[in-house]
């Protein structure tokens, strides 16, 4: 019998220290360059939203990549990308950290729209008190350290 495998996984990780840098005219050009890393990878991004200081991305991933690999790709492809193409965005860079959250097909459409509604959804919650709420929903247990 052939494989099948159904790996969705919501992923989000933020700017180092929180800075603002991803701006609506950064964003218009990273989103689908993500995207391009994911296909290249043989992942498909779903959906890529987020704000000035993370980005959210529904993601695909195939049973021979592992979820650390996949974002290490993403993360590491895309940096050196804004690095090389927008030299005054130097000080982009991404934390070291990530949130990498299962889903089940049934909930694609709910997260779907929640990565696409992100500059409504933060108008009153932090990207903190959105990963706290994200880690407590899914029952992983952490440390306030470990948020920064």
């Amino acid at each position: 019998m052939h494989s099948f495998v159904s790996c969705l996984i919501h992923c989000v990780w933020s700017t180092k220290e929180r800075r603002r840098l991803i701006t609506p005219e950064l964003q218009e050009r990273l989103y689908p360059y993500l995207g391009g890393i994911a296909r290249d990878n043989k992942m498909k991004a779903l959906a890529i939203g987020g704000v000035e200081d993370h980005v959210h991305m529904l993601l695909s991933v195939p049973s021979t990549l592992s979820i650390a690999k996949a974002i290490q790709l993403i993360k590491g492809n895309s940096s050196k990308w804004i690095h090389e193409t927008f030299p005054e965005k130097r000080l982009l860079e991404w934390q070291e950290g990530y949130g990498a959250f299962s889903i089940g097909i049934s909930a694609v459409e709910e997260t779907f729209a929640y990565i696409k509604n992100q500059k409504q959804h933060h108008r009153s919650r932090s990207f903190k008190d959105e990963l706290i709420a994200f880690l407590d929903k899914h029952g992983i247990e952490y440390e306030a350290w470990m948020l920064d």
